[in-house]
């Protein structure tokens, strides 16, 4: 009986992610498991921490460690890995520097979602603007998070970028019962006081700082809501200061698993960045059905609609306000709930997140 001839050879793709925030871990955990589950043979490469908080070997990936630290030894690390691969997909502009580098001796495809937006100011500007046109155009397609990165992609020179659709990845958990948000209530031990959630990578821009002073507000009435803030980063240590200086209503808890828990207790969920590309943590607040506060930045009034409360950025009375106003009104607050799931019901899913992506991979591998 003649051998059989071997089915044709699955499609290998390098995934590359840099620090995994403003929701990109999720995102490429999310995307790994589709593609392991349509055949792709899939590796990550990002920070040793990356592996051990979003578990990509767990939906199938294998995980290869890229060093953090130097990009000349990340670009050499991920270099080897895309000597491998069919095609490269860099999640980021950090990721998608080391990937240009990385692919310049053997030219593979490379893939680049970018998925936020992050200024720079006085002396680094002029470094941003270089690398963003290297990223751009060394790029085989640039897939923005937003229309406004689309057209700045074009700007920088590249050759093809486009609007990507991003589902918002589904909890690893199952939904939080009312059992586990009074638990949630009872732990942090609010009594009868609103809880107010807001998550975010502590880092300049994520409009902390107008959290903070917002809070300053709530602190006059005569039960002010608890602020607590989900995520952590190099501006702990000075938010926690000035917490404690200005004895302000607000708990840090850093990096939690229980993300979806502390929400569904929530009464308000607030986002107070100064720039929002996908929105996730907006997305997943209407998603639970959870009122939400956000800056009217970025992709988030097309993100939202009319299913949420937006106001301006870096305005804390504005904000403070606006909170304020929705503690006060209990229908306003429960029509917010059912309008923001009717919105989440539109939005793309998973699934036309990874068909999408797997269409752009057969236009280069």
């Amino acid at each position: 009986m003649p051998a059989q001839s071997p089915g044709p050879r699955p499609l290998h793709v390098l995934q590359l992610l840099g620090s995994g925030g403003a929701g990109t871990g999720e995102h490429v955990r999310s995307l790994a498991a589709g593609l392991v589950a349509r055949g792709v043979k899939v590796t990550v490469s990002a920070p040793a921490g990356a592996e051990h908080h979003y578990r990509f070997a767990d939906v199938g990936a294998r995980f290869a460690e890229l060093p953090a630290g130097s990009r000349a030894r990340a670009a050499w690390r991920a270099h080897t890995l895309a000597a491998r691969a069919d095609l490269v997909h860099a999640h980021g502009l950090r990721a998608g520097a080391v990937a240009a580098l990385a692919t310049r001796a053997r030219p593979v495809p490379l893939v680049l979602t970018w998925h936020v937006r992050r200024d720079s100011y006085g002396p680094t500007a002029p470094l941003r603007d270089a690398t963003e046109a290297m990223v751009a155009r060394a790029s085989s397609v640039v897939l923005g998070a937003t229309t406004e990165l689309v057209d700045r992609a074009r700007r920088r020179g590249a050759r093809d970028a486009r609007l990507a659709p991003v589902g918002l990845p589904s909890p690893r958990t199952a939904p939080d019962d009312a059992g586990g948000s009074a638990a949630a209530r009872t732990e942090l031990g609010l009594g009868e006081s609103p809880l107010l959630l807001a998550t975010a990578t502590l880092e300049p821009g994520q409009g902390h700082e107008t959290l903070l002073s917002a809070a300053e507000h709530w602190r006059a009435r005569g039960a002010p809501p608890l602020l607590a803030l989900v995520g952590d980063g190099p501006l702990r240590p000075e938010l926690e200061r000035r917490v404690t200086r200005e004895q302000l209503p607000v708990r840090l808890l850093g990096d939690r698993r229980d993300g979806r828990r502390l929400l569904a207790a929530a009464d308000i969920a607030v986002s107070a960045g100064g720039w929002d590309g996908r929105g996730l943590a907006a997305q997943e607040a209407l998603r639970v059905g959870v009122p939400l506060v956000a800056t009217g930045v970025g992709g988030m009034p097309r993100l939202v609609g009319d299913a949420a409360v937006l106001v301006p950025a870096a305005e804390p009375r504005a904000l403070a306000d606006a909170v304020s106003g929705l503690l006060a009104d209990p229908a306003r607050r429960a029509a917010l709930s059912a309008a923001g799931r009717s919105r989440a019901d539109t939005w793309p899913t998973e699934d036309h997140t990874v068909a999408h992506v797997l269409s752009v991979y057969d236009e280069f591998a």
